[in-house]
């Protein structure tokens, strides 16, 4: 029998719906009765009423933007995978082959992804997001990390801990596909306090002689720098985000106004351990995040061909190298890049 996609009403319904599925197989797994679970199958499709109404899933656009809640999903995944192939989205999501594919379409037809051929399988494409396809997703990302500020900001410390930790029981205890291994210690971002400043310039200096043999001309500069940025800091277009882990300062990024439309992104760094964990990534989005809500129309930064790490991230959230030179700084000779993001 040919197998039919579902309308996307009723895929979309399935998606909210999920939580009472992995309750069902609960009860198969542990042979309890229909009776002895009622009451939890109660609580668990009273609280997906409640919630999928509390975060605008039933609106017809998911955060007043014209995507469904499976297409913004989808453009998730699209932004955080590196060139996905169809068919291993639609297994890791668990979606209707048919269904994601006129998902795909539309957002081709809207210009927001486009296929390629794939260099390791030519029988396979890939996809990937346009420029147009990076702005639709930040956008949206903002409007949604805006919104869980804005529940969040209505709670205080101790009831948002507690909020944080019963999401993540719910998903330990839901997630039966698979044995996971102990979760990775979480981080934060958050603003610049008094000596952070001394630190960024710490460990750039150390780092960077370790890594890159880079000598304390280097050091210099970033305390010229993170100098520069206390002084003159205006907290209306401008920003240092610090990320922490476990209690300890592990990265950090600065945007600096250039002129009226045009800012800058300065000093990424992520200590070697916390690397891997997606925080230089997160660091850049913010940049491009806080650069579109305050108006700025480009964000232009300067690195070094060394920096292929940095580099990686940087092209990857959509900057283009503008030119290369030749220089000798640090006691090295290098080649200095310019990149650019048009916002």
């Amino acid at each position: 029998m040919k197998r039919t996609s579902p309308p996307a009403g009723e895929a979309e319904e399935g998606v909210c719906l999920a939580i009472v599925d992995r309750v069902n197989d609960l009860v198969d797994s542990v042979h309890m009765s229909v009776d002895e679970l009622a009451p939890l199958v109660d609580a668990a499709r009273h609280f997906n009423r409640f919630y999928t109404r509390r975060i605008g899933v039933l609106r017809e656009g998911l955060l007043q933007s014209p995507f469904s809640l499976a297409e913004a999903r989808v453009l998730y995944e699209l932004a955080h995978r590196e060139d996905p192939a169809a068919n291993a989205l639609a297994r890791e999501l668990e979606l209707d082959a048919g269904y994601l594919s006129r998902i795909l379409k539309g957002f081709g037809r809207r210009g927001l992804v486009r296929r390629m051929r794939s260099e390791m399988d030519g029988r396979q494409s890939i996809l990937r997001l346009t420029a147009k396809g990076r702005r639709s997703f930040a956008a949206l990302d903002a409007r949604s990390s805006e919104e869980v500020r804005g529940m969040a900001a209505k709670l205080g410390p101790a009831d948002r801990a507690q909020l944080a930790a019963a999401m993540q029981t719910i998903e330990r205890l839901l997630d039966l596909d698979a044995i996971r291994p102990a979760p990775p210690i979480p981080y934060l971002l958050r603003p610049h306090q008094p000596g952070d400043m001394g630190w960024v310039t710490h460990r750039h200096g150390v780092l960077y002689a370790q890594e890159y043999g880079w000598d304390e001309s280097f050091e210099a500069l970033v305390a010229e720098i993170t100098a520069k940025f206390i002084r003159k800091f205006d907290p209306r277009c401008e920003r240092c985000w610090i990320a922490e882990r476990a209690g300890e300062v592990v990265g950090s990024v600065f945007l600096v106004k250039r002129s009226k439309n045009v800012a800058q992104l300065r000093l990424l760094w992520v200590e070697p351990e916390a690397r891997g964990l997606g925080i230089g990534r997160r660091l850049v989005e913010e940049c491009i995040r806080f650069a579109r809500q305050k108006g700025y129309r480009k964000i232009m930064l300067w690195t070094n061909d060394v920096l292929t790490a940095a580099r990686k991230i940087y092209e990857r959230a959509g900057f283009q190298l503008l030119e290369e030179s030749r220089h000798h700084s640090f006691s090295k000779d290098l080649v200095g890049q310019n990149w650019e993001l048009k916002l």
